[in-house]
């Protein structure tokens, strides 16, 4: 089985797809010759032709708009977004209408589009580069998005993304593209939207998270054993649709919870994964759930990120706030 970084295997997803059905479009700024800013797409128009994978203006909305169309017309478009921080030029695609074309149709017409864009701190990058945006996804019906945490998962979700009839906001951590390498299967293979994946087994507390942050909770999860306490971590993969399911059996066994996220604190997705955990197993609890997350500010800047991002210690703070209630 090949090792491979998860840029490596985000190419090697796409290149399955295009392989295998001939209305997989692949396109955006740069993704043609040069291969994209990350060289994410690098050698797949050279395989497969300047009418199947190609540059577009430097324009966010054109390339919703385009998706958009070509969606409704029976293609299956993977639309790259540069940098998260532009997706706000291709809003009303993506928001306004590819999310609500099913339902406004009927279901006469469908918006099959793969929406990839790099996300995510602790590269130095500036801001608007490395928003964390999946809270303001997730507000909206008809958009499914998933963050992968490592290069398996990430080719098996992207595929299960580009054939989803709705659209996928599939969100990819700057920090890991390259970060590791792992095994990653030949050929096509699907990891499912919408079911979470518990990558520590743990007695005391479920740590809950997603994205770059199931590595620093993993890293917790070891410091805090050699204190004594059993942390399970479970890797969400998908924010919407949110496998409630697997957090609240956790939550059953270990009747505490804390949520990871690297975004600001202020209506995230850590909020909504708390609020449904009192919805449907309150009972269950010994203390109050709580979240550890970046503060409510503007994304800090390189010199800086390290203060500003959650870590393992805060990580540890919170695990210790919920033992010790």
């Amino acid at each position: 089985m090949a090792q491979m970084t998860m840029i490596e295997a985000i190419k090697d997803g796409m290149r399955v797809e295009l392989e295998r059905d001939e209305n997989v479009l692949l396109f955006g700024e740069d993704v043609g010759h040069v291969g994209g800013v990350f060289r994410a797409t690098e050698g797949l128009q050279k395989q497969f032709g300047e009418d199947r994978v190609f540059d577009t203006p430097l324009a966010e909305s054109g390339i919703g708009g385009l998706a958009l169309g070509l969606g409704v017309q029976g293609f299956r478009p993977i639309a790259e977004i540069q940098f998260i921080g532009f997706i706000f030029e291709a809003m009303d695609s993506i928001c306004a209408q590819a999310s609500r074309m099913r339902y406004r149709s009927g279901g006469k017409y469908n918006s099959p589009i793969t929406f990839r864009t790099p996300f995510g701190g602790g590269v130095h990058a500036p801001e608007l580069h490395t928003d964390s945006l999946e809270g303001l996804m997730m507000q909206t019906p008809g958009i499914k998005v998933v963050i992968p945490s490592n290069p398996y998962d990430a080719k098996g979700l992207l595929i299960s993304a580009i054939r989803d009839n709705d659209p996928v906001f599939f969100m990819e951590h700057l920090k890991l593209y390259r970060s590791f390498r792992d095994e990653v299967p030949e050929g096509e293979y699907t990891v499912p939207i919408g079911k979470a994946n518990v990558v520590r087994e743990g007695s005391d507390v479920t740590i809950i998270t997603y994205g770059n942050m199931v590595h620093t909770s993993l890293k917790a999860a070891e410091e805090l054993e050699k204190q004594g306490v059993q942390a399970e971590v479970i890797d969400l993969r998908t924010l919407m649709p949110l496998d409630i399911d697997t957090i609240v059996q956790s939550v059953k066994k270990t009747n505490r919870a804390i949520v990871v996220q690297e975004a600001q604190k202020t209506s995230g997705a850590a909020a909504e994964i708390m609020a449904q955990i009192n919805e449907k197993a309150i009972l269950h609890l010994e203390a109050p759930v709580i979240r550890v997350t970046a503060p409510d500010t503007v994304v800090a800047f390189g010199q800086i990120e390290k203060e500003w991002l959650p870590n393992e210690k805060k990580v540890i703070a919170g695990v210790k706030e919920v033992i010790n209630f």
